[in-house]
């Protein structure tokens, strides 16, 4: 089981690796074109045979906090990825581009975010719960929130969006919990093997729309990569304030600002691809991979100061 779990631990480093391979030798990856959303959907699969019943529970008993980190997660990403896009189309950048921006700010709860709590030292239940949350709403709140916001760029095929949604993320995370019930003594093995399914998965997506999209990303100038790195930025330093308003712990806090940091940009990638033009997908393969540097670099140094002691 070492290997599944070199893999999940290793996603950050992988996700580089294969993204910068994609972009080198794009028909590598080019052949996952029919099947990228199959891989989401193994995502959340995934989620579903990891994920704890006692979490669900632990979310109808602490509302007002599970409701306090859902509507930053569904408020404050949007508006940033909405502002990234006005920026987009200033620069005179395309539409498309602009509104894979908005699609990323649209898209929370990232499963990668309960592994980069867990390391970070952060509250595990809670980066969890909001996870279990937002997923659930995100065949309704998702493609209403880029309705909202992206069509002022482009038109936006909402039920499609939402229909998406409901096979690759909610039909397979029922599945998911439905399989926990049925394993028995094989759930411990399956509970390591399913992150590295969902983390090999995530790898092929974001790789791909690297390979798709590789002319582009060659041709673009470095105002794309700066407002992927400042959404990421801004998403984190809401989030821990946000969090402080709130009045959470320290461990809250930490765990408020991974989970508006990061984004659950796999799903946006396959919302892109599905939807709209090729390189709609760009802003979100870049965020996946930067995210994911950032959030597993934060966690380390977090570790390192909650070993030592600090505050």
């Amino acid at each position: 089981m070492l290997i599944f779990q070199l893999i999940a631990r290793g996603l950050a480093p992988l996700t580089l690796v294969a993204s910068v391979a994609a972009f080198l030798y794009p028909p590598a990856f080019l052949v996952f074109k029919d099947y990228f959303l199959w891989f989401f959907a193994a995502t959340m699969f995934a989620i579903g045979v990891v994920m704890e019943p006692e979490e669900l529970v632990d979310t109808v008993k602490r509302p007002m906090r599970i409701g306090l980190g859902v509507l930053t997660q569904y408020t404050v990403m949007p508006l940033f990825g909405f502002a990234a896009a006005m920026v987009v189309m200033a620069a005179g950048l395309p539409k498309a581009l602009a509104l894979g921006f908005i699609i990323v700010g649209c898209a929370p709860g990232a499963m990668a975010s309960n592994v980069i709590v867990y390391l970070a030292g952060g509250a595990v239940a809670y980066s969890v719960a909001l996870t279990t949350v937002a997923t659930f709403l995100s065949p309704l709140l998702t493609p209403a929130l880029v309705e909202f916001f992206g069509s002022v760029l482009l038109p936006i095929p909402f039920w499609g969006i939402m229909k998406t949604i409901l096979w690759v993320v909610l039909v397979p995370l029922i599945a998911g919990l439905g399989l926990r019930r049925v394993l028995g003594s094989s759930l411990t093995a399956a509970k390591q093997i399913a992150p590295a399914v969902a983390a090999v998965a995530i790898i092929i997506i974001c790789a791909y729309a690297v390979a798709a999209n590789q002319s582009r990303i060659a041709s673009l100038g470095p105002l794309v990569f700066v407002l992927v790195v400042v959404l990421n930025a801004l998403g984190y330093v809401a989030g821990g304030l946000l969090a402080r308003l709130y009045r959470f712990d320290r461990q809250h806090r930490l765990t408020l600002a991974i989970e508006i940091g990061m984004q659950n940009a796999g799903l946006g990638v396959a919302l892109a691809l599905k939807h709209f033009e090729s390189q709609t997908a760009l802003p979100g393969a870049l965020f996946a991979v930067w995210c994911i540097l950032t959030a597993a670099g934060a966690s380390a140094y977090f570790r390192r100061q909650h070993a030592v002691g600090a505050p």
